[in-house]
């Protein structure tokens, strides 16, 4: 378990990621975790930042991978050193960059899972039906309608506010990564989900504002931390749905309803620069993966239901890796 930052050169940098970047908290806890556990190493070592020379970055990548860290992630710690120790020369706290010109392990490409459209249905019906009631099955319901309608990240759509969607609106306004805001359209079912929910939510809200609590500004208000229910209850939520669907819950996760809006959006027809406006990235790149993932599914198809196919070439199931 890696411990708190306390390196206050650490601690300096992170805050700087925020104001000038407008990173988020997930951003910002990632590169707390990573630039924690290489202060750990060095502090073993009987080193410090400042005096962190290039051989000890080298044996610091070498010591994840005797610990078995995915490529992914020791690229993306190393990422992290070395932005930070750019920071640090910008700052004047370093003379030299030790981590310059490094080049880490690159992260093995992996297609993202996906649902087919009959799977995705099956699991939209599961998530309208899970809950103790009727508020918080229109509010599941809601959810999970919201986020197949638009594709947006899950954290965007577990901090909704309610005056998004008031008003019967066909479009909404969506903050993003670094600030950036991207309108979605909300599909039929999705708006038909929204008129269902909000009269409920909206009395709910109204009633616990009579028994003394300060009414929230949320689409999905909850007692968290946070306000609103969390990206973890969420994500609890998608795997209820994913085993009452009959899916493998191990695989099904709200990223990968998001990874199917894209690809159904581009298996019927719709352009990649659509999709990226939509998905909020910021290269066009990270878009392309849909196209690989179409492939995937295609050859998949031929080998199952080609009459020429070998049998048993095909793979079943309702989701693509």
């Amino acid at each position: 378990m890696v411990g708190p930052v306390t390196n206050r050169t650490v601690t300096t940098f992170l805050e700087a990621m925020r104001a000038e970047r407008n990173a988020s908290d997930n951003t910002i806890l990632a590169y707390a975790r990573d630039l924690a556990d290489l202060e750990s190493y060095l502090v073993a070592a009987g080193k410090t930042f400042d005096r962190m020379s290039r051989r000890q970055i080298r044996s610091y990548m070498q010591s994840l991978e005797d610990r078995g860290m995915t490529r992914a992630t020791r690229a993306r710690r190393l990422s992290a050193i070395r932005q930070f120790c750019r920071f640090a020369v910008d700052m004047g706290w370093r003379d030299d960059d030790p981590s310059q010109r490094m080049t880490g392990p690159r992260p093995a490409e992996a297609l993202p899972r996906t649902l087919d459209e009959s799977a995705t249905n099956r699991l939209l019906v599961a998530g309208g039906a899970l809950g103790r009631g009727q508020l918080e099955k229109a509010r599941n319901n809601c959810l999970f309608q919201i986020l197949y309608a638009t594709g947006m990240r899950v954290t965007e759509l577990v901090s909704m506010q309610a005056a998004s969607v008031r008003g019967q609106p066909e479009t909404i306004l969506v903050r993003g990564k670094g600030g950036r805001e991207r309108l979605l359209p909300l599909s039929r079912p999705a708006r038909e989900a929204i008129e269902r929910y909000l009269p409920l939510r909206d009395e709910s809200e109204t009633s616990r504002h009579r028994k003394g609590h300060r009414p929230s500004h949320f689409l999905f208000p909850s007692l968290s931390r946070q306000g609103h229910i969390t990206r973890e209850g969420f994500y609890l939520l998608t795997k209820k749905a994913a085993l009452m669907a009959g899916l493998d819950p191990d695989v099904v996760t709200p990223h990968v309803l998001r990874h199917a809006f894209a690809t159904h959006l581009l298996a019927r027809g719709a352009d990649l620069r659509s999709i990226q406006e939509l998905l909020g990235h910021r290269d066009i790149a990270t878009t392309e993966i849909y196209t690989h993932v179409l492939d995937a599914q295609m050859k998949s198809l031929v080998l199952k239901h080609h009459p020429l196919a070998s049998s048993g070439a095909g793979s079943g199931g309702g989701t693509t890796r």
